[in-house]
């Protein structure tokens, strides 16, 4: 015992003797208060939230039930029920598969899910025949006005939710739940006479055009929304306009509200994943293959050396260089592709198509990956797609699209952040913030990163356009501090990890 004592002494370990009477300090600490949350000037009450894809919860190319229950909406009116707010309905899907069927024919395909089963990850669509019938319309009013595919005129639209207009002048996801034939998003968020609203549009004014490597028209200039097509760019006045009328609908009985702008579309994992030069070759396919484009190179030069034809514009060397096409061994050549924008030669020269090979200037978009290295002509081997045959401009966003594309996006946003003002309402910038996501991720509690990286970076679904559930979250923080800051609430956002970053088979 004395040498036990005497080890303990050594360590500085000392004994005092107390008696009964001796108190033993207490520290157990005091309970923490319960935190009051508050609404600040605001009113909670009755929360109405209209937009697009974005809004809805769509991810993984689906709406479903898991999703929606996952959007930034209900995630912001979980937490406006902290603070005096009600309930918030839900157009909900009929499953958690996502197809939609209309008159029990497929119209839209289920979600998307990381599959291993074939020994790599891959994304596929989850099995089975999707329940959600879009003739029968459900009874609302629902406090999520989120239609996938909305345009910011759709929203002002009468018949954007007729069953018999879907495939032409109507969309499925509206049509499932509109209030009646004739109605318009705006008319039924409207009749909800909402406290608080929340407005995330103008997305989709760009987004088919990008998504579409550039394949629609600059519709700026021309203010008939009906004349667009689906891939077209939406004049900025008829975006403003249409976003005023939401606005001052929605504020006529003075509720307050949170709007957001867009993000840059051209930075999304749908344009950024595929690269330029993902084609290998062995040294007997790229010598075939340069003697093919041999003659056409030739040809080329031509136009660029005072030898073209009588009449023939002639081409820098700049542009000629550009143009010509030529193959290695190994890995990292850059695919072919067709290009509007080059000077037109064929009709001088049928053979000099306006062809090119990508550079790290191009963005491919994702299903690109799926499509290069095909065969055009089955019966013809060499018939490659992006190597012998030159990608369409659907599948390639070019220097001068993604211009165009950025120059309208820019002023889009421009007009969201003067209307916000203009109305007095709570501004998310939600263009900064996923540039932020792409460039440098999120760092979460647990010391995890939430980046843009597809199929990994937990940021974006497997679609590459549209958030996973966390990155929601990350977007739903976003708008409670915008709110927060405008109208003095104290709103604690959301836990971003108690949301998926992926779906795993």
């Amino acid at each position: 015992m004395k040498k036990f004592l005497a080890l303990l002494s050594m360590f500085g370990v000392v004994f005092i003797s107390c008696s009964d009477d001796d108190t033993v300090p207490d520290t157990t600490p005091p309970p923490t208060e319960p935190i009051t949350f508050t609404s600040g000037s605001a009113d909670f009450s009755k929360y109405v939230s209209i937009g697009n894809s974005l809004t809805a919860g769509f991810s993984d190319a689906a709406l479903f039930q898991s999703g929606q229950a996952a959007s930034l909406p209900n995630m912001l009116a979980s937490n406006f029920a902290l603070a005096g707010g009600g309930e918030f309905n839900i157009p909900f899907m009929a499953d958690d598969l996502g197809g939609l069927t209309l008159g029990g024919t497929p119209i839209a395909g289920n979600r998307l899910i990381l599959s291993f089963t074939s020994g790599s990850p891959a994304p596929v669509a989850v099995e089975g025949q999707g329940t959600t019938e879009v003739s029968n319309v459900l009874t609302g009013p629902f406090n999520n006005m989120g239609v996938p595919g909305a345009k910011s005129y759709h929203l002002l639209a009468p018949g954007y939710g007729n069953v018999a207009g879907v495939g032409s002048t109507a969309n499925p996801y509206f049509a499932r739940f509109a209030s009646e034939p004739n109605a318009t998003i705006l008319g039924d968020a409207a009749a909800q006479n909402a406290t608080f609203f929340s407005l995330w549009i103008g997305n989709n004014d760009v987004l088919g055009y990008v998504t579409n490597g550039g394949d629609g028209v600059d519709q700026t200039g021309n203010i008939d929304p009906s004349t667009y097509g689906g891939s077209d760019i939406s004049d900025p006045n008829v975006v403003a306009g249409s976003i005023n009328a939401v606005l001052q609908t929605m504020t006529a009985n003075n509720a307050e509200g949170v709007i957001a702008n867009i993000p840059d579309v051209t930075t999304i994992p749908f344009l950024t994943t595929v690269p330029h030069n993902p084609v290998p070759l062995d040294a007997a396919t790229a010598d075939l293959l340069n003697g093919a484009y041999a003659a056409y190179n030739q040809a080329l030069l031509a136009f660029s050396t005072n030898q073209n034809p009588l009449g023939a514009p002639q081409i820098t060397p700049e542009e000629a260089a550009r143009r010509t096409i030529s193959f290695q061994a190994g890995e990292g050549n850059a695919v072919v592709l067709l290009d509007e924008d080059l000077t037109d030669l064929s009709v001088f020269n049928a053979a000099l198509i306006n062809m090119r090979q990508a550079t790290a200037d191009d963005l491919l978009i994702l299903t690109a990956s799926s499509f290069i290295g095909t065969l055009a002509d089955p019966n013809n081997p060499t018939s490659i797609n992006g190597v012998a045959i030159p990608l369409a401009d659907r599948w390639v966003l070019t220097p001068e699209e993604q211009e165009i594309a950025n120059t309208a996006a820019t002023a889009y946003n421009q007009v969201i952040a003067g209307l916000a003002a203009q109305y007095d309402l709570a501004f998310v910038d939600a263009n900064a913030l996923l540039v932020e996501l792409g460039t440098n991720g999120f760092t979460l509690a647990d010391g995890s990163v939430v980046n843009a990286q597809f199929g990994t970076g937990g940021g974006f679904s497997l679609d590459g356009v549209h958030p996973s559930p966390r990155g929601y979250a990350i977007l739903a923080n976003a708008f409670a501090e915008a709110i927060n800051t405008k109208y003095g609430s104290n709103l604690p956002g959301v836990n971003p990890l108690d949301f998926t970053g992926l779906y795993i088979n």
